[in-house]
């Protein structure tokens, strides 16, 4: 019999925990959290017959295993990987664990930014030209499966479609993606990685398992293509600044296809239901994979126009006065918040704050630029933030304390017309549990004054 450790009792812990079962192993699984909902999952493996430990990890027994999964919130620093890196083991990252189990071709989407609507709109448009889809892995915010809760749907899917972080391509060993997306990169969880190519190698190892018949659908973006460059395989190159050389671009206000040697245009941009000008990059790198995919250009076209903002990511949640709330919460670094700046076209007011992860705010602060009507700033990173500001930008800026204070600051500068837009640059641990609950308590203020 297999034996399995699973270190770490989160959702995904859990979810690797019952593949295991599922798969006839014999199952150890770990947590030094001794937390309700740990230990209510706990409860929960017993049941089906792991053997669970909380508070400790067994050093030997984890080792001995045959398999070792580590969840991606462990870091690498952490004692009981550094036992096994003393003893010669090597540990797994739980969608290296599932895909071992998968009955279907597999897309892997990553990227700093945007991965989580890229995956989610690849399915719905495979979904709506009639492809059977299991479609999870990164997502959170129970939008969507883990990855070993894919690896146990019976029937199995026609594709299964998988998002996945930097932590967890780090813990890669065989995986291997038969369609990668690779959206783009830019400065992302320095707090974790000693330097930002140690960041971008992560995201590199999509590329570890490739051969001719990999096919690469990536974001036009010299880091991208760099990454990328050494590995074999098809590529297909997406971008909304030019239509050169690339398979999926905006041109004349419409986004089109090249697949091949026929250009095939889809529908206009303001056709397309997602607010703001990188949602139209996220469209094109999931419509050029239905493409490749083989998803008919009547049925992309549907999938395009009925598209919908996900929870937290350019999030329309309320209106009040003329002014539109709009909670993207999920920009949880510069990059994500500077992109979402740049794609807009109307006077903003945008608050900006939380837990610093020490990032350069000078691309921060030269997209503070108007059409923003003003910048609020708070929190743990507000002061870092503000003084970036008043260094780059003439665009008003206020410093306040807390979230709730910045809403209602932000609520006060707003007029008819503009939009008041979270999108705070930042994590949200120094007030909340996680950017979901940030995002639920801008749309509860937005909605209790709108009432």
């Amino acid at each position: 019999m297999t034996a399995v450790a699973i270190l770490g009792l989160g959702s995904s812990g859990a979810a690797a925990a019952r593949l295991a079962l599922a798969q006839g192993g014999s199952v150890y699984v770990s947590d030094l959290r001794t937390d309700a909902a740990t230990s209510a999952r706990a409860a929960q493996l017993r049941e089906l017959g792991a053997d669970v430990e909380l508070g400790a990890h067994d050093l030997d027994r984890v080792a001995d295993a045959d398999t070792v999964v580590a969840s991606p919130g462990i870091p690498p620093h952490a004692p009981v990987l550094r036992h096994l890196a003393s003893r010669g083991r090597r540990w797994i990252s739980e969608p290296e664990y599932a895909a071992r189990f998968y009955r279907a071709p597999l897309i892997a989407v990553t990227g700093t930014n945007g991965k989580t609507t890229t995956t989610l709109l690849i399915a719905h448009l495979l979904n709506e030209g009639g492809v059977h889809v299991g479609v999870g892995g990164n997502v959170g915010g129970g939008l969507a499966p883990t990855a070993s809760e894919l690896a146990m749907l019976d029937p199995a899917p026609d594709w299964y479609v998988l998002e996945v972080s930097s932590f967890q391509l780090a813990d890669i060993d065989r995986f291997t993606a038969d369609i990668g997306v690779l959206t783009n990169l830019a400065p992302d969880h320095l707090d974790r990685y000693a330097s930002l190519e140690a960041y971008y190698g992560d995201k590199a190892r999509l590329f570890d398992n490739a051969t001719e018949r990999s096919r690469w659908v990536l974001g036009d973006q010299a880091e991208v293509r760099a990454l990328a460059a050494d590995h074999p395989g098809q590529r297909f190159t997406f971008g909304v600044g030019g239509s050169e050389g690339l398979a999926a671009f905006v041109r004349d206000g419409a986004l089109m296809l090249r697949v091949g040697e026929v250009e095939e245009r889809l529908i206009t941009r303001d056709e397309l239901p997602l607010l703001g000008g990188h949602n139209l990059a996220n469209a094109l790198a999931a419509a050029l994979v239905a493409r490749v995919v083989g998803v008919g250009l009547d049925d992309l076209r549907r999938g395009l126009r009925t598209a919908r903002a996900l929870p937290h990511r350019m999030e329309p949640v309320a209106e009040r006065g003329g002014v539109v709330w709009v909670n993207d919460s999920k920009a949880t670094n510069a990059a994500a918040t500077v992109s979402a700046l740049l794609s807009l076209d109307r006077p903003t007011v945008v608050l900006l704050g939380g837990k610093d992860k020490n990032e350069d705010l000078a691309p921060l602060a030269a997209a503070v630029r108007p059409p923003v009507r003003a910048a609020v700033c708070y929190g743990a990173a507000g002061g870092r933030i503000g003084d970036a500001l008043e260094r780059s930008t003439a665009v008003p800026l206020v410093r306040v304390g807390t979230f709730v204070d910045a809403v209602e600051r932000g609520a006060e500068l707003a007029q008819p017309g503009d939009l008041l837009l979270l999108s705070p640059a930042c994590s949200s641990f120094d007030e909340f549990e996680n950017y979901e609950a940030r995002g639920r308590r801008f749309t509860e203020l937005a909605r209790g004054e709108a009432a």
